[in-house]
């Protein structure tokens, strides 16, 4: 009997096989006569797939006014083989020298450079990145062949130099390079899409869409941040030094309010600056504090028990260390005589705060320079904070010690230095300071940043015994000039002098000024620090340069929150007097006629505070630029008038007492 090889569902199976085979071969060749065709027609097929940038997320300010965002735009392409195939057919009436001028002329490019890129033998070339909306319309009418256009995004800072430093960059590719755009670029750059192209025979065909990045609103306030950049500029013309940076701090959380730095640079035209240009010197400069330190070295003592605020100390003017001398900053050799640890903080004596902190001894001193947060970073969410630097606790010698306690031989930064002054400031907790409030994604979910304790340093009556210490050197010390009627300020100068490189030495001549100060002592709502680098000019003290600037962006910060000054005093600040005077208010506001999509209407911010006037204008979608202190007394653009969203309202600040004769009733005529 023959043996039967093929049973029903193997004949099936093969019968299956062999049928898809047929309609393979003929969908093959079918392909194969569609690309001949449009071969002979001069056109190839190309298949390409591309990664789809998302759409970055915002960077906000605490109000709600957008500091960072990303516009669409295009990027801009030629196929330099497709263009030579259809001039080579006739197939089109465009020259390559054609195309590149009108390039040229839309998109402002040198158009021997576009040649350059069109005559290459490629498949692709990058004509230009960025390009408007606007602009790719224009293109596309004049239907150049050859030229194609993919998605792109471009970041955008409406507010310009506003804490540039801060918010850092964005790379071509969309990827954030310094800053808080680097630090959080997980969370903003969201999820890349997917799309494929079979050029003619199928359209484009968008496989996954890019999924939008997350939204920061960060802690920083743009009022205070304003009267920041408005100091560090004045600074920068008055002083002419060589960096300068600033920062400020709610002490009781470690919220950054503000921070700054010069020099700076225009985000939106990055390409164009230096690396030096955009450091954030408020968290990356290491250097010696000078007299500020003098606060930790006192807390320490104080805290330890070895020294009490009324303690006396012999101050001749110097104090020998081995064979060296260290001489106070005011001159050489002048005896204070007998004073007390307040008055020789007052005084800012070298000789009272070595002897302070050689009294505690090393141990005890390098246990507290760490505990307060020295020679290590504080964990800030920003890209770019340095350590700082400690010299090894085995290889400290007597006059180390001696020097370090008035603010030499160690290196902070001041990130490091406010976030440990503001511990004595809230009473003795040292708070990782923190510039994201929250992150909001695009599902909705909110991601929100708490106040993190890190230790307690030194206890509750220690911190007001220095906090006593350091009112008394703006009430009747050196920080004078810092001095607020009504608020009570703490605070402290430095002077440092820096080290010649060229001899390994200190400078006679170069100096780091500066100034920290916290107000209302009673209940702080900003602790601050202002950084001069090699002032030049007749003065080079802290007190004298920083203690001013200190004093402006202090009282501008109360005022903007409506704290009340101290009940002891009077303010002349923000209490208004009891006299006959109506405070102005704003009136009712006519628009000049309807906004259309993406336009406001600017709002009356007449006689309001600076908070007040924040959030009207975040209201309106308005971004603003603030000067002076007080009330409104101006504004431009004027009430009533329509501009874009975005817009940047120039708001005018005056004191009471200017608003009062502003407003006084004059004379009657005879």
């Amino acid at each position: 009997m023959k043996r039967n090889y093929f049973s029903r569902e193997k004949i099936l199976y093969i019968f299956l096989i062999l049928s898809a085979a047929i309609i393979v071969g003929r969908l093959f060749m079918l392909q194969v006569i569609d690309a001949s065709e449009l071969k002979a027609k001069g056109i190839e097929r190309r298949t390409s797939s591309e990664s789809l940038q998302p759409e970055r997320g915002k960077i906000l300010d605490a109000q709600g006014n957008v500091l960072a965002q990303s516009i669409p735009v295009k990027e801009v392409y030629g196929d330099p083989r497709a263009i030579n195939d259809l001039i080579e057919k006739e197939q089109t009436n465009w020259t390559k020298e054609d195309i590149a001028v009108k390039l040229s002329e839309v998109l402002g490019i040198d158009k021997d450079a576009i040649l350059e890129k069109l005559n290459k033998d490629l498949a692709w070339v990058n004509i230009a990145n960025h390009v408007s909306l606007e602009k790719t319309e224009e293109i596309k009418a004049l239907k150049l062949p050859g030229i194609g256009f993919s998605d792109q995004q471009k970041r955008v800072y409406p507010m310009d130099r506003l804490a540039a430093s801060v918010l850092g960059i964005v790379t071509l590719d969309g990827k954030g390079a310094e800053g808080l755009e680097s630090f959080y670029d997980k969370e903003l750059y969201g999820t890349p899409g997917y799309s494929s192209q079979q050029s003619l025979l199928n359209p484009s065909q968008l496989n996954e869409p890019a999924m939008k990045g997350a939204d920061l609103q960060l802690t920083l306030e743009s009022t205070i941040q304003h009267l920041i950049e408005q100091q560090l500029d004045q600074l920068l013309e008055t002083t002419q030094g060589k960096h300068i940076a600033i920062l400020a701090m709610d002490p009781m959380t470690g919220r950054i309010l503000g921070m700054g730095s010069r020099p700076s640079y225009n985000p939106n035209d990055y390409s164009s600056t230096q690396p030096e240009e955009r450091r954030n010197l408020t968290i990356s400069m290491s250097y010696e504090p000078g007299s500020t330190f003098k606060i930790i070295t006192g807390a320490a003592a104080l805290e330890e028990g070895t020294l009490k605020p009324d303690d006396l100390f012999e101050d001749p003017g110097y104090i020998q260390i081995g064979p060296r001398y260290i001489t106070n900053w005011d001159s050489d050799f002048r005896p204070h005589g007998e004073v007390t640890f307040t008055k020789g903080m007052m005084l800012s004596s070298n000789v009272v705060l070595a002897k302070v902190g050689m009294n505690l001894g090393k141990e005890t001193f390098y246990t507290y320079l760490k505990a307060f947060g020295f020679g290590s970073r504080t964990g800030i969410d920003i890209t770019g904070e340095e350590s700082g630097l400690l010299v090894p606790q085995n290889e400290a010698r007597d006059i180390d010690m001696a020097t370090m306690s008035f603010g030499q031989a160690n290196l902070v930064t001041p990130v490091q230095l406010l976030t440990a002054i503001s511990s004595i400031a809230n009473g003795g907790t040292l708070y990782k300071p923190y510039i994201v409030d929250k992150i909001t994604f695009p599902d909705g979910t909110i991601q929100q940043n708490n106040p993190q304790p890190i230790r307690q340093v030194i206890s509750k009556s220690t911190a007001e015994q220095m906090t006593a210490v350091l009112e008394a050197v703006v009430d009747e010390g050196t920080g004078g000039r810092a001095k607020i009627p009504g608020i009570r300020v703490a605070g402290k100068t430095g002077t440092a002098q820096k080290v010649d490189p060229e001899t390994g030495g200190y400078s006679k001549t170069d100096f780091i000024a500066s100034f920290a100060a916290y107000a209302p002592t009673d209940n702080p709502k900003i602790a601050i620090l202002i950084l001069i680098d090699t002032p030049q000019g007749e003065s080079h003290q802290g007190g004298t340069l920083a203690g001013p600037v200190a004093k402006t962006i202090i009282e501008g910060t109360l005022q903007y929150y409506g704290i009340p000054v101290s009940s002891e005093t009077q303010s002349a600040v923000s209490e208004i007097p009891e006299i006959s005077f109506e405070r102005p208010a704003p009136g009712e506001v006519i628009p000049e006629r309807t906004p259309l999509k993406g336009e406001t209407i600017v709002p009356d911010l007449t006689g309001l505070t600076m908070r007040q006037a924040g959030e009207k204008l975040a209201e309106a979608e308005l971004h603003f630029h603030f000067s002076g202190t007080g009330l409104v007394g101006g504004q431009n653009p004027q009430p009533g008038k329509i501009v874009n969203a975005g817009t940047v309202v120039n708001v005018e600040f005056s004191t009471l007492d200017e608003i009062l004769e502003q407003t006084e009733e004059p004379p009657p005529t005879p």
